[in-house]
């Protein structure tokens, strides 16, 4: 069971009290409003979109831009919040940019943990496990497949599902990348990013950007 307070919400809880502005984000936010509800924060600041009853359902994705541009790899962290299925790029102690992410499904569920990015790979990166099989005539023969369990048949072929943006995080698979993002844990362990925020990601991070994944 998810904790009454994940990390996301303790941090931005943190920098509300230290005068950030960024409320407390609660996963059952959508609840708790009743029609007629004004967003009390000024529009365009965390706080805002935190508050947002659509929080943290929303595809949207929230840019301070003034820290953004500032970002680089060499201040950057990200924490990625696998209740709320969403992530945050921070620049030292700053809120940069927070985004919807997809997590491993409960077949593959992901490891939370303290992690760094080991290795990055811009648009080259495909599975070596899971991708589409094509038969001898080059016709689709199975797609979604695994290699653990479909096999190729003879005289066919495997090409495993891209994975541009790719941040390596472990050496047996585990890492983040660009890919469908719907608003719920469905990857095979990986985390994705949308394809409007995983450029982004990738030009503010580096081999030893630490990753926090939390519960």
């Amino acid at each position: 069971m998810k904790p009454a307070i994940s990390l996301i919400a303790a941090t931005a809880t943190a920098l509300l009290v230290t005068g950030c502005g960024a409320p407390r984000p609660n996963p059952n936010q959508s609840r708790t409003f009743r029609a007629g509800w004004v967003n009390p924060y000024p529009e365009g600041t965390y706080a805002w979109f935190t508050a947002d009853p659509s929080y943290p359902k929303t595809y949207n994705a929230y840019r301070n831009h003034a820290v953004l541009s500032r970002t680089g790899p060499g201040d950057s962290r990200v924490l990625i919040d696998l209740g709320l299925q969403r992530a945050i790029l921070f620049s030292g102690e700053l809120i940069a940019m927070d985004y919807p992410i997809a997590s491993g499904n409960s077949s593959f569920p992901t490891p939370p943990g303290e992690y760094e990015v080991v290795e990055k790979i811009r648009s080259e990166k495909r599975s070596n496990l899971y991708g589409t099989i094509y038969d001898a005539e080059g016709n689709v023969y199975k797609s979604n497949a695994n290699l653990k369990r479909d096999k190729i048949p003879e005289g066919g072929s495997f090409k495993g599902s891209a994975m541009p943006y790719w941040h390596r995080l472990t050496w047996d698979g585990l890492g983040m990348h660009q890919g469908r993002v719907p608003r719920y844990p469905v990857s095979h362990g990986c985390v994705r990013m949308p394809s409007s925020v995983a450029p982004t990601v990738f030009s503010k991070t580096k081999v030893g950007t630490p990753i926090s994944i939390v519960p």
